[in-house]
């Protein structure tokens, strides 16, 4: 049951950080991934920082989604459009 809310979560957190830095979302399956991937990368930055947020629903989505929007504004500094 926990990877289903693994990718809620890693979708709303994609959607969310899809339009803040684009104005748009990606679609559903590149959300999830953006999602995924920035819950990952928003869990080690957070590690590395000594920050943490809790373990409940809520806390993982600002994990990801602060994970999300730096993943997609490294992705634009490789690749601009």
């Amino acid at each position: 049951m926990s990877w289903i809310w693994t990718i809620i979560i890693g979708g709303i957190a994609g959607w969310l950080a899809g339009r803040v830095m684009r104005g748009n979302g990606f679609g559903i399956i590149v959300d999830i991934i953006v999602g995924l991937i920035g819950g990952w990368l928003g869990g080690w930055l957070f590690g590395v920082l000594g920050l943490h947020l809790g373990n409940g629903i809520l806390g993982s989505l600002i994990v990801a989604f602060i994970g999300a929007v730096v993943l997609i504004w490294l992705i634009r500094l490789i690749k601009p459009n």
